[in-house]
């Protein structure tokens, strides 16, 4: 297939002034269009900016909640006419209305305006304000519709990219690509533990970050690819914005990382899972307990 384009909309938010978030995610994904993206991504939370609310306040917290919405509300609905209009796909990102508390979430929206999948976050941070949400319970791939053929896209998002086993999830359950929204700062060790998940799984993987000063940008893509058919290595870094809003393109070689995942080693050929039964225990041992954990 021909170069899959991502578009990292990097950007600062407007708090809970969701109609401002809405006409400036459309103008990003115009102009995403206009460069030739076939996907666009993101922030973490973007209907209301990852904004949460003052602990100090009374009714804050019921505040924050009403601006939850739901796949047929109005800003989602926007964005599935942009994405048809567009003909490119949109990763949609949002405060997700649900059954107690809301979710974190993203969809994955076609270029003919369907959703494909909604992901809600699963490691959310709960020695933090995230501890007000409902965690996601599972991990979802989908098959991407694009000009150039399909690709097997799958989500995580920002906290969850701290933990190997989120994108080695996604990878065995056959993502290609894994996107990754984003709202926190992106320092070079978060940078280089996102360039590890790509590497030990064989999948592409691409994250938009909030501009500064609300994070500190430095949305960034990694290549699959580490070594070529010669075994030499590969430098994987796609891109790597600065800290200033913009429309950053990973440009991904669909047909090159499938013939990787095909000859080389890692992913899921020599794994052994018949060893890896602590991995799933749900006891947690000094010094690593933590009272605000969930399980």
């Amino acid at each position: 297939m021909a170069i899959l384009k991502v578009a990292l909309l990097q950007m600062t938010a407007s708090g809970y002034d969701q109609n401002a978030n809405l006409a400036k995610g459309e103008t990003f994904c115009r102009q995403a269009k206009e460069m030739g993206a076939d996907i666009a991504l993101f922030p973490e939370m973007w209907n209301i900016g990852y904004t949460f609310y003052d602990r100090s306040q009374a009714n804050g917290h019921e505040i924050w909640k009403q601006q939850a919405i739901g796949q047929d509300d109005e800003f989602v609905a926007h964005f599935r006419s942009l994405a048809k209009e567009l003909n490119m796909a949109i990763v949609l990102t949002y405060l997700e209305r649900w059954e107690g508390a809301p979710r974190g979430s993203a969809s994955l929206i076609d270029r003919h305006g369907e959703i494909l999948m909604t992901y809600a976050k699963v490691h959310t941070c709960d020695f933090d304000r995230e501890a007000d949400l409902t965690p996601g319970d599972d991990y979802y791939v989908a098959t991407l519709d694009t000009e150039g053929g399909g690709v097997k896209i799958g989500i995580m998002i920002c906290y969850d990219r701290e933990f190997p086993e989120s994108a080695r999830i996604l990878m065995l359950k056959g993502a290609e690509l894994i996107l990754t929204p984003n709202a926190c700062e992106l320092e070079e060790n978060r940078i280089g533990q996102f360039r590890a998940r790509a590497y030990e799984n064989m999948v592409g993987v691409a994250m938009a970050n909030y501009a500064a000063p609300q994070a500190n940008g430095h949305s960034v893509a990694f290549d699959a690819v580490t070594f070529d058919e010669n075994e030499r290595t590969q430098n994987t870094l796609i891109i790597e914005a600065g800290e200033e809003e913009g429309v950053y393109i990973a440009e991904f070689d669909m047909d090159r990382i499938r013939a990787y995942r095909e000859r080389e080693t890692w992913g899921n050929a020599f794994r052994k899972p018949k060893k890896y039964g602590l991995l799933t225990s749900p006891e947690v041992e000094y010094p690593f307990i933590r009272e605000s954990a969930r399980r």
